[in-house]
């Protein structure tokens, strides 16, 4: 069992680092993606809306699919659609091509993150212990991979096609071998599937749905954090601090980076201090990151302002999903689908509200909004330390930290 679960965890890592690459290769080309096509201005916000609003319903979808086949064969099939959807946005020229690829990379991603996630909470319940972070320190892995290569390929002045082609050609066959060892459940399969009836769906849908709404109200409170910072930071580095444009794109690169490193030592703090304490511990960091950054005086304050953004916000979201499948351990599957939209919703209001106060008041002032709703995750802290009583009975159990000294981890 012990080299199933290896495999599966390492499977389900280079999924992780796969989905990294391929979304940081689109959205940093976006600007080569709209000359190719002719993309207007004010058409662009509506392709690029579409993307997440997509992949919403595809996270939708995946949560009534699940209750029919493997989280596993969800992702397996959803990886390479994303694969070939980024493909046909290089090779493309009309745009009902790009409208017809977007859609598809949307829907795609909403049901691979999902599944992902869902493999995710599994695993970490069937080892016991913390892992969730480390899956998501794989994705900011492959996002700067993703990210470096795009830089090669605008450096170069390299056609879509060519920038794309080698990239699925290497990494489609891989997550299709890698499939083969995707592990859907830990010990507790049997007494997911008698649970799930009981937590999903009907009146237990809605109780469910009550018990998740702070985890929710997080994960889009973080998302909100993390699209100010990939949108604005360059334009809020070079506009209001006074950079010049060269250091105005380093800000999301240290924010990548730092995002990594947090996630990378993130399960450790986990397994030593405990879920909430690290939760509690990331949202204060990230609170002070935008309060330095919305007094920066200048460029290099307004970076340590970035640098501590990624070092907060990089450990709430995969805390968030972890923190769903503790909660719903009969219906994992179902609570991880739901978080997942939040996600999407986040993305979507954060940048706009970022720009719609910038432009109405100022943003300096607009940056205090992202850190006024990351601190209402303190709040929320005891969701990310309690469970409900695995037969239903709704009772607190032990904090994260003490996961994992049962038998079956819980």
């Amino acid at each position: 069992m012990t080299d199933v679960l290896r495999r599966g965890r390492a499977a389900l890592a280079f999924s992780f680092f796969a989905q990294g690459v391929a979304f940081a290769l689109l959205v940093t080309r976006i600007p080569a993606i709209q000359d190719r096509y002719g993309v207007s201005d004010a058409l662009l916000p509506a392709f690029l809306a579409a993307v997440p609003i997509l992949a919403g319903v595809g996270s939708v979808c995946t949560e009534q699919l699940v209750k029919k086949v493997p989280p596993s064969l969800v992702l397996r099939w959803s990886q390479p659609v994303v694969l070939l959807a980024l493909l046909g946005v290089g090779a493309g020229e009309q745009m009902v091509v790009l409208g017809v690829a977007l859609a598809a990379f949307g829907m795609a991603v909403g049901a691979l993150d999902a599944s992902m996630n869902m493999l995710g909470v599994s695993l970490q319940r069937a080892y016991g212990r913390s892992i969730m972070l480390g899956f998501h320190a794989v994705y900011s892995l492959g996002g700067i991979a993703g990210a470096s290569l795009a830089w090669v390929g605008a450096h170069w002045d390299l056609a879509l096609l060519v920038s794309y082609l080698p990239v699925v050609v290497v990494l489609l066959p891989a997550v299709l071998v890698g499939s083969r060892w995707y592990v859907d459940a830990g010990p507790e399969t049997a007494e997911k599937e008698d649970a799930a009836p009981a937590q999903a769906g009907g009146a237990g849908g809605s109780v469910a749905f009550k018990l998740l709404l702070p985890l929710c109200l997080v994960m889009c409170f973080a998302y909100i954090g993390d699209s100010t910072v990939s949108n604005w930071s360059a334009k809020y580095l070079q506009d209001v601090l006074g950079s010049s444009e060269q250091l105005a794109t380093v800000p999301y690169n240290v924010y990548m980076v730092t995002t990594l490193l947090g996630r990378s030592i993130g399960d450790f703090g986990v397994r030593r201090f405990g879920a909430a304490a690290v939760v509690r511990a990331g949202a204060i960091v990230a609170a002070v990151g935008f309060a330095v950054v919305a007094g920066a005086p200048g460029a290099w304050v307004g970076m340590l302002g970035f640098t501590l953004l990624g070092l907060g916000l990089c450990v709430l979201v995969p805390q968030t999903f972890a923190a769903a499948g503790r909660l719903f351990p009969g219906a994992s599957d179902a609570a991880v689908a739901r978080l997942n939209i939040f996600n999407y919703v986040g993305f979507l209001i954060g940048s706009p509200l970022v720009g719609a106060v910038g432009d109405l008041w100022s943003y300096r002032g607009a940056m205090l909004i992202p850190m006024a709703l990351v601190l209402v995750t303190l709040v929320y802290a005891r969701s990310f330390e309690t469970e409900p009583d695995r037969y239903g009975g709704g009772h607190e159990r032990p904090r994260t930290a003490d996961v994992g000294r049962g038998s079956n981890g819980l």
